[in-house]
Parts: C-alpha cells; structure tokens; sequence
C-alpha cells in the first residue's frame, strides 16, 4: 500500500492543473461521491476523501482506498461599459483561452481496531484561473489573467468513544500556486512594481488543522460538525507588489454542521451548512475602494479583491437501487462572494456562482471494487457592477458573469 501512496501521489502532481470557482474558489464537494449529491458530506462519509470535508467520518468507511479525477470546465466572461478614459475599453471580453482542467484526487484509509483509524486524503481545496488571450480593453493587458491552484495533503487519524461517535483530527498540509499577468497598468499603484505581474509562477507552502466529530444519534440519523482553521502560508515573494501583506495569501478558514437521515434501508437524503471566511484573509477581503487611492497594493491596507464571507447549502439525496447500483443527486446554493462595487479587479477571479445541481452514480464491478461518476452543472450567474470602476479611471462599470460543467471518475476498493 506505500507504493500505491507514493504512486498516487506522483501521479496527483503530475496532472494536477488548476481549478477555477465554484463556492468562492474551494470545490463544492471533496470525492465524486459527495460531488454527485451536490457536495454533501459533514454527516455522510462515503469514501477516503471524507476526510476533506469532516475528518470524523473517516471512522465509518472502513479499509478502503480510493482515486479520481474530475474533469472541469469553467465559462468566464467579462463586460465594460460606460467607460470614459482611454485606457479602457467598452465591450465584452472572454477569459476562456484556457478552457478544460483536470482536477485529480485520492484517499486511503486503515482501521486500526474498533477505536482507531488512520488515513490520507489528498485533493484540490480549490482555485481560481482567468486568460484573457488578448486582454480587457486597454487596461489589463494582452495576455492578461490569474492562475490559482492549491492542493492539501491531509493525513489523518480518528477515535470511537464508543461504536456511534467518532472524533477526528486531520493536519492540512497545503501547496499553492500563483501566476498573474496584464497588470502593468498598476504598477504605479504598487508599493514593489517588479512583484506586481508577469512573474513566473510562484509556490507556496503551509499548513492548518481540521477537526471534526460525528454521531449516530439513533438509527436513522447521524448528525455531524467540523471546523477547519485557517491554513498559514509562506508569502509569495514575487507577488508581494499585488497581495496585500506584502505577498501573503493564507487559504481561509470554514466551519460547518449536517445531518443524514435514512429515511428507509434504501432511501438517504443529506444536508451540509458551511461557513467560508474570506473576508479574513487581507489579500482576497480587502476592497479595492478606497484602499487602491489610500494605499499600495502589497502594503497591509493595499486593495485586494473584496470578498465577502459566503454562506454554503448543500442538500443531496442517495437511493440504493440494487445490489449494484447506488443512485445520487444534488443541489448546492451559496451567498455571493462578490459585490457589485467589486467586480472590476475580479476581471481576474470572477467567483460569481451561486447554484450547481449534480447527479451521479456508483456501480460494484465486484464485491470489493466499484466504479463512480458524477455530473456537475453550475448555473450560469451575473454580478452587474454598480460604482465598480473608479472616477479617475474613468467611470462605468465592469460586469462579470460565469457558468461550470464538470464531470468526475473515481475508482475506490474496499480491502
């Protein structure tokens, strides 16, 4: 099993690309299974990625080892209209010159005996990618775009108090990567210009925890609760004239609660509320105005993108159609992370989705193997700007405006 770990985690790196948004930018749900009911998982482990999303759970899935990847698609657009200076640019522009992403993932987990177990689970928390191949406007140059990815590395370990509890603790080791280019134009708003864009990519590492608990509180229902810290990361030196703080970009703290109910020996409907702290990581919260006047970009009150805290709800339904085939579906809503005032630096990270509906399945080739899939769609959405683009860049507004396919493939054995 070390072998297949090192492998796994070879092969993760290798065709890891990057992710763009769907709640904010994390993903919606962590393991095909959750992400075909609409992301569900706080109280209804289902494979050794359950540890993404509540590591407790990973006490209730057994000996079992699982891969995947997800096949993503993100539509981003953007619009300016009623501007009045030349460096601008009325029209509508198209971040697509990347179009498919391929977002891998696995898990692993051992019982050790009936208290103990221990596990890995390794995934995308999220990301977020723009390209405009030929820019927006005058502004943002040609070429212009972000490219965001970050992966957690989360071993894991859990304890039964008794046979209906768990309690789990998971340390996310965490790697992200950054690239911006086509912000030229701000560098006199920088505090260090030649950290500001067009830069290589630059890499990141850090670390948080995760804990959670679950409880079969009767037969039926199972109810669960998980809180995941903020993860600290090294700064991005050759960034540290765009993010605030001279280069930090800390992965953001969440929270949430869920329940499961098996409405019948077939029949399990799930609910998941999740919190997202954006706001409190300086470079994604802080608002573009007035902070881009009053201060530089890369200073601690230096613009950052204006994220709100966003608010998760993921509701998803299981039905056990035969001994073979496991039924799934979902819908997954959350607040929107970007104010209207916002959208012009956002250009660059459109995170405007609000709804996705997911359907899936799981078919047992044999006792112990079974094959998954599950099809995501995130409804197209529109954040029109209202005061977004500032006077002395000529007025108007910047309109953004995104939708999502995503298809995922996982293969999992029990052992």
């Amino acid at each position: 099993m070390k072998s297949f770990v090192k492998l796994s985690t070879l092969l993760f790196i290798l065709i890891s690309t990057n992710a763009a948004a769907t709640n904010g930018y994390f993903q919606h749900g962590y393991g095909v299974k959750s992400q075909g009911m609409g992301g569900v998982g706080i109280a209804l482990p289902q494979d050794a990625l359950a540890a993404a999303t509540n590591p407790a759970g990973m006490a209730f899935i057994g000996n079992r080892y699982d891969l995947g990847v997800n096949i993503f698609r993100p539509e981003r657009e953007s619009e300016i209209i009623g501007n009045g200076a030349p460096m601008f640019s009325d029209g509508r522009y198209d971040g697509n010159e990347t179009e498919f992403f391929l977002i891998p993932e696995f898990g692993y987990n051992k019982v050790i005996n009936d208290k103990y177990t221990v596990g890995l689970s390794v995934y995308a928390n999220g990301g977020m990618n723009t390209d405009y191949d030929d820019g927006v406007g005058n502004f943002f140059s040609s070429s212009a775009g972000v490219d965001l990815k970050q992966i957690f590395f989360s071993p894991s370990v859990t304890w039964k108090p008794d046979p209906n509890q768990s309690v789990g603790v998971a340390v996310n080791f965490a790697y992200q990567s950054f690239q911006a280019k086509g912000l030229s134009a701000f560098a006199s708003s920088s505090n260090d210009s030649s950290n500001l864009t067009d830069n290589h990519h630059e890499h990141s590492y850090g670390a948080g925890i995760k804990v959670g608990w679950m409880g079969k509180v009767s037969e039926k229902l199972t109810l669960g609760a998980t809180y995941h810290s903020k993860t600290y990361m090294s700064k991005m030196d050759d960034y540290a004239g765009l993010f605030a703080e001279g280069g930090d970009f800390d992965i953001p703290a969440s929270y949430g609660v869920g329940f499961s109910y098996q409405a019948t020996p077939d029949f399990t409907i799930a609910f998941d509320y999740q919190r997202i702290e954006y706001s409190d990581v300086k470079s994604v919260g802080n608002p573009l105005q007035p902070n881009l006047f009053s201060s530089k970009l890369g200073k601690p009150d230096g613009a950052g993108f204006g994220w709100r805290d966003i608010d998760v709800f993921k509701l998803g339904i299981n039905y056990q159609w035969d001994d073979k085939l496991t039924l799934r579906a979902g819908y997954n809503h959350n607040s929107q992370p970007i104010p209207s005032s916002e959208t012009l630096f956002n250009i660059l990270a459109p995170g405007v989705i609000t709804d996705h509906l997911s359907i899936g399945f799981t078919y047992k080739v044999t006792d112990n193997r079974e094959l998954t899939l599950a099809y995501t769609h995130a409804f197209k959405q529109e954040v029109k700007g209202s005061g977004s683009i500032p006077g002395p860049y000529g007025g108007g507004e910047t309109n953004l405006e995104m939708y999502q396919n995503s298809l995922g493939i996982a293969y999992g054995v029990n052992f």
